[in-house]
């Protein structure tokens, strides 16, 4: 295993990328081959794992910190299962006794109004960032988000699940990976409307500074859903940025402008899809579409045959 080390400098010819090769133990100089140290200690664990099951058994330590859980993973976690460390049953006796430690840690976990404020909250978040199918970072993010929202009291007078999606919302757009209101609003138990309202009031108190969304940032995610190819994916975005520089994408929806690109990009690269596929994707109407498109061909002097 080999590491590339930019902090040091080499001592003979000045070099700054240093090599940890855990092998050999030693530290080189990828420059001029100097072997600067040889006895580097490797902090990794001593066991091998092939396999997630083997690292999970093997393992000494629990899961890491996570936002997403109101006590961030630290409290302690007794298991449903009545069996000892050895997989065995337990006796009657014991499984009362685990029975009752488990009712009482499930009390205490959760001890006061704030602590079930942020166990709703965030299981909320979790469901729709599932529905969304959104990655971990943006679920942190959120977490995140609606922590500082309860420290700095944003939630007194508002809905929780308006403000959790909310803040769901504003993850999404600080992390690029863009869902629109609508899909917010399908998720979650509240109105579009007051998803909107709880965001701009959030956003402004949290002094949160996000940048209108980009088309480009939707080109995958559509293009993975009409089944397009990378070569299409690559030609939309290009057309996009071209349409960046002209001004062309400021001022209208960014999903109609990306519909556009991705319609006109799929027609050049010969993997045609129709006006309505892509509106029905991109959650748009197909005259949106067609008038985003129009005025793509014409500003960016594009001959396209439909």
């Amino acid at each position: 295993m080999e590491r590339v080390e930019k902090q040091n400098k080499c001592p003979e010819c000045g070099g700054t990328k240093l090599v940890r090769d855990y092998e050999r133990a030693e530290l080189v100089c990828a420059s001029c081959g100097l072997v600067i140290y040889d006895k580097i200690m490797d902090m990794g664990p001593e066991w091998r794992a092939f396999d997630q099951e083997q690292r999970d058994k093997r393992g000494r330590v629990g899961a890491p910190m996570t936002y997403t859980i109101h006590d961030k993973g630290l409290s302690t976690m007794i298991d449903w299962r009545d069996r000892d460390s050895h997989g065995k049953d337990l006796t009657p006796k014991r499984r009362a006794q685990i029975y009752r430690l488990r009712k009482w840690q499930r009390r205490i976990r959760v001890s006061d109004a704030t602590e079930r404020n942020l166990a709703f909250a965030l299981s909320e978040l979790d469901r729709m960032a599932s529905h969304l199918g959104l990655p971990r970072n943006v679920r942190e993010t959120a977490a995140v988000i609606y922590r500082r929202a309860v420290e700095e009291r944003l939630i007194r007078g508002r809905s929780i699940e308006g403000v959790a999606a909310a803040a769901l919302y504003a993850a999404c757009r600080e992390c690029k990976v863009p869902r629109t209101l609508d899909e917010i609003a399908e998720v979650s138990r509240v109105g579009k409307k007051e998803i909107g309202r709880s965001y701009r009031f959030i956003t402004r108190e949290l002094l949160m500074h996000l940048r209108p969304t980009s088309p480009m940032d939707y080109v995958p995610r559509f293009g993975s859903e009409l089944g397009l190819s990378g070569e299409v994916q690559s030609k939309a975005i290009e057309l996009l940025k071209e349409a960046s520089k002209k001004g062309l994408t400021s001022g209208r929806g960014p999903t109609g402008v990306a519909a556009a690109a991705i319609y006109i990009a799929s027609v050049l690269c010969g993997e045609r899809r129709t006006q309505r596929d892509v509106a029905e994707v991109a959650r748009v109407t197909e005259v949106t579409v067609r008038n985003r498109y129009k005025e793509l061909c014409e500003k960016l002097g594009l001959d396209v045959e439909l």
